[in-house]
């Protein structure tokens, strides 16, 4: 399909009377994988809240799908920061993914053809992230990794049409968080879903990236990641001087720029 997954011309977001960011312009093409990277506290997960609509938007325009962002957006899998799992809990992988599809519902539908629904959409989206081995285990007994394909595939069950993963390598090891990203943008590639994650490093992500998002100090730079990361790009957008530097393996470090505001968030 083609058209924006999201649109947004001069936007500002604040938190307890204090602007986040502001004059944010950004397209969000269809089927992109698109990295949100910055600061702590730059407000990344900020820009989370909007698109899913939890909190407006002080000035300017948003819009997912050509829509203003809303509660309960269907279209919308969303994995958060912080997926909290009782390690003495006896949930297994499918119990979990099957309430992405159908949600706690006090009534649940019983039907004979709800039920077969169902059943497919959650084999088939935990098949989607390879995890039919961790069908039937316990969510206590699964490592980080583990977890988060889990985690992806409930968000999946629902065929959205974008997903919104806030710090899915946090904790993870360089190889699995390769893995998650290769995962992903195999997601990406094959649905045609929308993929935003916020991390930390860009490393693990650049080369699967079609765009990048840079939160900071107030500001929002997105394109192509070899058009906004780069020294000049950088400290021009943000008035202070900001240094992209590579190391002797070819990794990116990105230094300054961080005179940010205050988040809940990151």
């Amino acid at each position: 399909m083609n058209g924006d997954a999201a649109r947004a011309d001069h936007l500002e977001v604040a938190y307890r009377g204090a602007t986040v960011w502001k004059e944010a312009n950004f397209r969000i093409g269809r089927g992109e994988f698109v990295a949100v990277i910055g600061p702590n506290g730059a407000g990344k997960t900020t820009l989370f809240r909007l698109l899913l609509g939890l909190i407006p938007p002080r000035r300017g325009t948003l819009e997912v799908f050509g829509t203003p962002p809303r509660r309960g957006n269907s279209q919308i899998g969303y994995v958060p920061q912080n997926h909290f799992v009782d390690r003495d809990t006896n949930v297994d992988a499918r119990t979990l993914v099957r309430l992405g599809y159908s949600g706690p519902r006090w009534l649940p539908d019983l039907t004979p053809a709800r039920i077969r629904q169902e059943r497919r959409a959650t084999d088939e989206a935990i098949a989607a992230v390879g995890a039919q081995p961790l069908a039937d285990k316990s969510l206590a007994a699964m490592s980080g990794g583990e977890l988060q394909r889990i985690f992806l595939a409930e968000a999946l069950a629902s065929e959205p049409e974008m997903l919104l993963l806030d710090e899915p390598l946090a904790n993870l090891d360089l190889r699995r968080a390769r893995e998650l990203v290769e995962l992903v943008h195999g997601l990406v590639r094959s649905r045609g879903v929308t993929a935003l994650l916020v991390a930390h490093d860009i490393n693990p992500l650049i080369r699967c990236l079609d765009k990048v998002i840079y939160v900071a100090n107030g500001r929002v730079a997105t394109g192509l990641p070899g058009d906004v990361l780069t020294t000049e790009s950088l400290t021009r957008l943000y008035g202070v001087p900001v240094e992209v530097l590579r190391d002797s393996r070819g990794n990116l470090v990105i230094v300054g720029g961080e005179d940010v505001h205050p988040d809940p968030g990151a």
